[in-house]
């Protein structure tokens, strides 16, 4: 890769590379002006649900094809902003495949300067932002500790409860401690400067709050704006409408971890109330195209056959105007 790192070009080239090596699906970058170099964009590490695909344990089909083709694998839920121009990364959630994810990130946008003697200045990551303290978005946090990479005061956004939890529990609180992390407390629908051009909204949802607050962000760019909820209880739940927040941004990353109640066989579904595809389908269907056109579903369970490309509830959704998220999928900021 060339000294001067410049956007999105060298962002494909990087691509290309990662996905010989790692056989990861095709990526798609989204048509618009904002691809040019030096523009901010997201990229998606993850669509999985907390527990990663294949399951651990799971003997059925779905799991057993992924064991058999690696390929197929998937990681957790993740999203990482990236200004090419500061060489500046940030994620939001920091899951149990924070090892692969950061790689991932690493070989499609680089922060370091190719000269190896400048690795050592280098910041792992310039921020991690939580949505909760559920395994699959917080656990990749140990990652940071002196038994790995031993970081020194990576920022962590997180919210008040978020931030209690880790302080006050192990082996998180070493984290603090030992200032591998340092702390930075968000309010909820306060925009949160990341650097000059980029901001984090957080937004408080309903879900399972056992530990923590449940959030998705809102990150905004200098020309676009991505709307991240992977998880959240069904949409009625919410004190705002999830059309109002749609119609904000440009693109809207929404919780799709089942795609109908028949998924489990029989386990109780009100246990874990996520909005099930079909459900969120048939309540979009009144958008406009356009407003349609914005939504990619994400955080699937091993269940959910969007994670298969090509199937035939692939083909459902994409026919409704809606889209499953891709790991990899670029969208510009």
């Amino acid at each position: 890769m060339d000294r001067e790192y410049t956007g999105m070009n060298r962002v494909a080239c990087a691509i290309i590379n990662l996905c010989v090596l790692v056989g990861c699906m095709p990526v798609r970058v989204a048509p618009t002006e904002s691809n040019v170099p030096g523009t901010p964009y997201t990229i998606v590490l993850g669509v999985a649900q907390d527990a990663g695909y294949p399951q651990t344990a799971c003997r059925r089909a779905c799991c057993e094809a992924a064991r058999r083709d690696p390929k197929l694998k998937r990681h957790v839920a993740c999203l990482a902003i990236v200004d090419p121009v500061n060489r500046q990364r940030w994620i939001v959630d920091c899951t149990p495949d924070f090892r692969e994810q950061l790689a991932m990130l690493d070989a499609m946008a680089p922060s370091h300067s190719p000269d190896a003697t400048a690795l050592i200045s280098q910041p792992l990551l310039d921020g991690i932002l939580l949505t909760h303290a559920h395994i699959g978005h917080y656990t990749g946090l140990q990652d940071l500790g002196r038994e790995v990479t031993g970081a020194h005061e990576v920022p962590l956004y997180v919210m008040p409860r978020m931030a209690e939890f880790l302080r006050t529990n192990g082996p998180w609180n070493q984290l603090v401690e030992l200032h591998n992390v340092q702390l930075h407390l968000l309010s909820a629908d306060q925009p949160t400067a990341l650097n000059e051009h980029i901001t984090a909204t957080p937004l408080v949802v309903p879900h399972r709050d056992e530990y923590s607050e449940t959030v998705g962000y809102r990150i905004t760019g200098p020309t676009r704006s991505v709307l991240y909820i992977p998880d959240v209880d069904k949409w009625q739940r919410w004190d705002r409408l999830i059309e109002d927040e749609i119609a904000k941004v440009d693109v809207a990353y929404l919780d799709g971890t089942f795609f109908d109640g028949e998924e489990l066989g029989g386990r109780d579904m009100a246990e874990i109330p996520h909005p099930f595809v079909r459900e969120s389908m048939a309540r979009f269907a009144a958008l406009s195209i356009g407003e349609r056109a914005k939504i990619r579903f994400i955080h699937f369970n091993h269940t959910n056959a969007l994670l298969r490309s090509g199937s035939n509830v692939c083909r459902e959704v994409e026919a409704a105007g809606l889209r499953a998220s891709s790991q990899g999928d670029i969208e510009p900021l």
